[in-house]
């Protein structure tokens, strides 16, 4: 590692007080303070995903890990492009799904909504971060103003997004933001592109990680299939300064999912992953299930903006929910999503250190033969 990327790595770890270059993913409905702050306790940087609460339930949220911790944690948001309703389109997504509600006694919303709004639309999300001032806020699917990103600098914070490409990268450095979040095509959840309707180059994530690694003059936190300690190895050999993992903290008991999608991340369902539009409205990993299948249909019509799908979505899973069936949940999980190990957030934490520790040993110990 050059001294450039040196110094960079030293910047990112001393300036969040993190003796662990691990940072747990901020997954929207998934994420606890229980379980950010086991994290932040242990060294890493834990993240909240807040992407889809309203102000107050957001405030609340960080309001608890404060109690649970004082060190840094991480605050996301999303910055989608705002929806825009179509009610022919809509009403075609909820007659072609009405036969899969009958199939659990219930009918799909009769006029679907966007469920939460886009943080470049919010300012009393803006505002209640500034008051609140989380060490880091994250932003993902693209950039807030630069009136947004100059105000929440001017409180301390310090500001990561995520990126899915050299493009993408460079527009949030010219924007200021302080770290790179390479999310890669193995990462689990909604892939972050800024533009929906743009071409996606698919990068997978080391790849990613060395090509910002090397452009840039920025942390790059590594982001996508990452599950132990040698993928955070690895990543740290290709120039990132920390490994963000996401599927890897889902089947901790601070997480909060559901009985339906643990069993899944742990069983042999999670040895296959998709990308699906059909659950949310954009594109998102998953465990291969009911939804992701029908996904897959021929005969599916257009589907409606992200997130306003979410809302049929949202209610075809606690409909099926209610009867038992747990395959129509948004079940996000990376490509390594076997791997998973259902042990407590700060165990887990530990356990990653020391085999990131162990497999850089052992990786000197090659190279000096």
């Amino acid at each position: 590692m050059n001294t450039k990327r040196n110094a960079a790595r030293l910047r990112l770890l001393d300036r969040l007080q993190l003796t662990k270059p691990i940072v747990q993913a901020p997954m929207a409905g998934v994420t606890t303070p229980a379980l950010a702050a086991a994290v932040s306790n242990e060294g890493g940087l834990g993240s909240l995903g807040i992407g889809a609460m309203n102000v107050e339930t957001a405030r609340k949220t960080i309001r608890e890990t404060k109690a649970l911790t004082g060190k840094p944690f991480n605050v996301n948001v999303f910055c989608h492009r705002p929806a825009h309703a179509d009610a022919e389109v809509e009403r075609h997504w909820t007659d072609w799904l009405a036969p899969r509600f009958a199939q659990f006694g219930a009918t799909p919303p009769q006029a679907l909504k966007e469920i939460y709004v886009s943080f470049v639309d919010d300012a009393a999300m803006l505002a209640m971060l500034i008051e609140e001032r989380p060490a880091v806020v994250s932003f993902h699917f693209g950039l807030p103003s630069r009136a947004a990103i100059d105000a929440l600098h001017a409180a301390g914070i310090v500001l990561f997004s995520a990126a899915t490409n050299v493009d993408e990268a460079a527009q949030a450095v010219a924007a200021g933001v302080d770290v790179l979040v390479a999310q890669g095509i193995e990462a689990g959840g909604h892939r972050g592109v800024f533009d929906p309707d743009g071409r996606d180059p698919l990068l997978g994530t080391f790849a990613l990680t060395r090509l910002l690694a090397s452009e840039f003059d920025v942390p790059v936190v590594a982001a996508g299939g990452i599950m132990d300690g040698a993928g955070i190895a690895a990543a740290l050999a290709l120039g990132a300064e920390a490994a963000q993992l996401g599927t890897a903290f889902v089947a901790c008991p601070e997480s909060a999912i559901d009985e339906g999608y643990r069993r899944t991340l742990l069983g042999e369902a999670a040895r296959q992953t998709t990308f699906t539009t059909a659950i949310s409205g954009r594109v998102a990993r998953s465990i291969v299930n009911r939804f992701t299948e029908l996904g897959e249909a021929p005969d599916k019509p257009t589907v409606p903006a992200y997130p306003v799908t979410y809302d049929a979505g949202k209610a075809l899973h606690a409909a099926a929910k209610a009867h038992g069936e747990f395959g129509y949940g948004a079940q996000w999980a990376g490509q390594a999503a076997a791997l998973a190990r259902a042990m407590p957030a700060a165990e887990l934490t530990r356990t990653l250190q020391r085999e990131t520790e162990a497999a850089v040993a052992a990786l000197r110990e090659r190279l000096s033969i």
